[in-house]
């Protein structure tokens, strides 16, 4: 049995009909050019075995057999006071530059063409709701490998005397979907350095170079401390600016911004990013440059995570029983 889950939706599509792609944008819902016309989406249910997985809460991130079918209901809600009238779909979506990025609305893929809904057009009274089951079925000769998609629901705004143009408003759910035999493919990354900028308006920043070492996508959040600063000044923790999505493989700078006023150091700082389950921190000594420069790669330090869980083929316990027994020896001698 699947539980019962209240997040919001992930991101909003705005499109005019006659652009050549939607915008993603973060946010919880959506305004429609009739500007009093508010709406948004949620997902209500995530498998079982991703209780625990934050991302499972509000995308459907999900690991099938080729020949399997699932199911996932989602919530239309109407926020304005007026009766909407609403049409389901799923758009191609990818990962470029390590972002996610979404075709224009009904662009078809492999994997929305697996995609169908209970129904697809529908009438939400004022401030009400309306579930609507959505069913991937994955073909028996689907290929291995992970695809990407968008589910939404949409709210057409028709040309008028004020719009030249009509324009379809779009609320959606982000769909990452990997297909093949066997068990799920292992999520990892690794945070390899950071390296300290400040712009020429004085802001101080932070990119931390993370590789992902796993097998999934990932989606990056995460926070940034700095301590023993100058006259033992501490500050954060600050956000990491959010919307970097890795595909498998993939390098790419997490940025954090920090105070425009923070001295230059040197800090002794500490990051932790994570996604879904997974999370890493490190920490570094750094020393931000004067404005409008950017500082050499710091080398950072695991702060209690041995970052690869085999080394020459070795497992990681093996490995610590080896430098202990080294270190038992040097000591005899």
């Amino acid at each position: 049995m699947l539980p019962v889950l209240a997040m919001t939706l992930l991101f909003t599509l705005c499109q005019g009909v006659d652009s050549s792609g939607p915008a993603a944008s973060a946010g919880t819902r959506a305004r429609s050019a009739a500007e009093d016309d508010r709406f948004g989406i949620r997902l209500l249910e995530a498998p079982v075995k991703r209780r625990g997985d934050p991302r499972a809460l509000y995308q459907i991130v999900d690991h099938l057999a080729p020949g399997t079918t699932i199911h996932r209901r989602v919530q239309v809600t109407n926020l304005s006071a007026k009766a909407l009238h609403f049409q389901m779909g799923a758009t191609a979506a990818g990962i470029d530059r390590s972002r996610f990025t979404v075709a224009a609305a009904n662009t078809a893929s492999e994997l929305t063409s697996w995609i169908s809904f209970d129904r697809d057009s529908f009438e939400v009274p004022a401030y009400g709701n309306a579930p609507v089951k959505v069913t991937i079925k994955v073909p028996p000769d689907a290929s291995k490998g992970e695809r990407y998609a968008v589910i939404w629901a949409q709210v057409a705004a028709p040309a008028n005397d004020v719009r030249n143009v009509g324009v379809n408003t779009q609320v959606g759910i982000r769909v990452y979907l990997d297909i093949g035999p066997g068990g799920e493919p292992p999520s990892d990354f690794r945070i390899e350095k950071l390296i300290p900028a400040r712009a020429k308006e004085g802001q101080a920043e932070v990119s931390a170079m993370v590789h992902n070492t796993g097998g999934r996508a990932l989606d990056m959040s995460g926070s940034f401390t700095l301590s023993d600063g100058p006259g033992g000044l501490r500050a954060g923790p600050y956000p990491a600016t959010l919307g970097t999505t890795l595909a498998p493989g993939d390098r790419a700078p997490v940025v954090v911004r920090l105070d425009e006023r923070l001295p230059n150091g040197p800090w002794e700082v500490r990051l932790s990013l994570s996604s879904g389950l997974i999370k890493r921190t490190v920490t570094a000594t750094l020393t931000f440059p004067a404005a409008g420069g950017t500082g050499p790669p710091v080398e950072v330090r695991s702060n209690g995570v041995l970052h690869g869980a085999l080394l020459a083929g070795v497992p990681a316990v093996a490995v610590l029983l080896l430098l202990l027994v080294r270190r038992r020896r040097s000591g005899r001698g």
